[in-house]
């Protein structure tokens, strides 16, 4: 759907990020707070853009992950390792708010643009440093993806088929994570700002963040010296809990954390009897009947097709949902209510659909401004906001230092 949104209104307008980060999680938390209506102005290096300009799928030759990931910021080229490109970066920090960055510990400093060097002109400025293994420690100076994060949280040891390896995520999901706690974490310093009137450093590790979504596994390890073991679909806490495939070839997953749920389940699928087992009254027992359960649950659904499963389960108010794919996210009415998918007008490619903002918010909503843009469109804009001459951009492009 089209979502038409005053971009002067969002509740971050007026505060300025530089995104000098790559690969993934920093440049998500940029435009997360993009979205929300800060002026982003991404920093890239004149001959080595952000790697996720070529990462994923494309269209035409153009980048469709770079258009999500890029929205909502202004794109700069400076060589931040040349003087030119030091003396670009310590201005435009000097202008900011914040600045978002995830080369590895020692390299800002090396090039004279640690802390020190960016408060020095800009007392009030959040430096949010963005790394695979944090800012201290002995492995600090590694080379860290969000793969590395989901192996060393205990996702992988737990993710997969009982008999089956560890198993990874498709997708960038600790540098997700990590992306949410940067921006959260970027709020709370502006916010610790607000009073102080100092900015400070965030430092964040991608191995932590994804452990806050974990659950227990340290306190169970601690307290009972256990780990979670593999599961697949199903729950250690709970059964029926898993995805089931309809008449028609489509998949549902169905939950009964809740007991009440559990019990409408059974008595929708013709199993009333099990409501009376002894072992049903508890999730953590029913889960060790998953076999029964899922039989039960799993041959009913079997018989039918998605829609009629999800309407018999509604009606019954009994938890279910369809495993959608993409297309489905789009045609389906409550992601049409909610707003959650945008129409954007993007200048390669015409009309695009893309996810928007985390959020709803009743006044100052985000908004998807722009797509992503290309590599160094506004250098000349933003440079020329801070002061800098159209001779001297010109000078600083031919020593190829933006």
């Amino acid at each position: 759907m089209t979502v038409s949104r005053d971009p002067s209104s969002g509740a971050l307008a007026g505060l300025r990020v530089v995104d000098a980060s790559t690969l993934f999680a920093g440049p998500m938390a940029a435009m997360h707070l993009g979205d929300m209506g800060a002026d982003v102005v991404k920093v890239e290096h004149p001959s080595r853009p952000d790697p996720s300009r070529t990462h994923g799928a494309a269209k035409d030759g153009v980048n469709l992950w770079w258009k999500t990931l890029g929205r909502n910021k202004r794109t700069v080229t400076a060589d931040l390792g040349s003087e030119g490109g030091r003396e670009v970066f310590l201005a435009l920090a000097a202008e900011s708010d914040v600045v978002v960055e995830n080369f590895r510990p020692g390299t800002l400093e090396r090039w004279g643009l640690g802390y020190d060097e960016l408060s020095e002109r800009n007392p009030g400025l959040v430096l949010a440093r963005v790394s695979g293994f944090g800012q201290i420690g002995p492995y600090r100076t590694r080379p860290g993806f969000g793969t590395l994060a989901e192996a060393m949280s205990g996702f992988a040891a737990m993710t997969g088929e009982p008999d089956g390896p560890p198993t990874l995520p498709p997708f960038g999901l600790a540098d997700g994570v990590a992306s949410l706690a940067t921006a959260f974490a970027v709020m709370v310093a502006l916010s610790a700002r607000a009073g102080t009137g100092r900015g400070q450093v965030v430092d964040t590790a991608i191995i932590e963040p994804i452990l806050a979504v974990l659950g227990p596994q340290i306190t169970r390890w601690d307290q009972l010296g256990t780990v979670q073991p593999r599961t697949g679909n199903r729950s250690s806490n709970n059964a029926p809990r898993n995805t089931y495939r309809t008449g028609d070839g489509h998949w549902v997953a169905v939950s009964t954390s809740a007991q009440s749920i559990a019990e409408r389940v059974v008595r929708l699928v013709g199993r009333p009897d099990l409501v009376d087992e002894p072992w049903f009254a508890r999730g953590a027992d029913r889960a060790r009947h998953a076999d029964e359960l899922d039989e039960a649950v799993g041959g009913w659904i079997a018989r039918r097709t998605r829609d009629e499963v999800v309407a018999a389960f509604e009606e019954a108010q009994a938890a279910v949902a369809p495993v959608y794919d993409a297309s489905d996210i789009v045609a389906d009415p409550q992601f049409r209510e909610l707003g959650t998918v945008h129409e954007v007008e993007d200048p390669e490619l015409g009309p695009m659909l893309m996810q928007g903002p985390l959020f709803r918010l009743s006044e100052n909503d985000g908004v998807v401004r722009f797509t992503g843009r290309p590599h160094g469109a506004d250098t000349d804009e933003v440079l020329g906001e801070l002061g800098f001459a159209p001779e001297r951009i010109a000078e600083l492009r031919e020593r190829g230092e933006v």
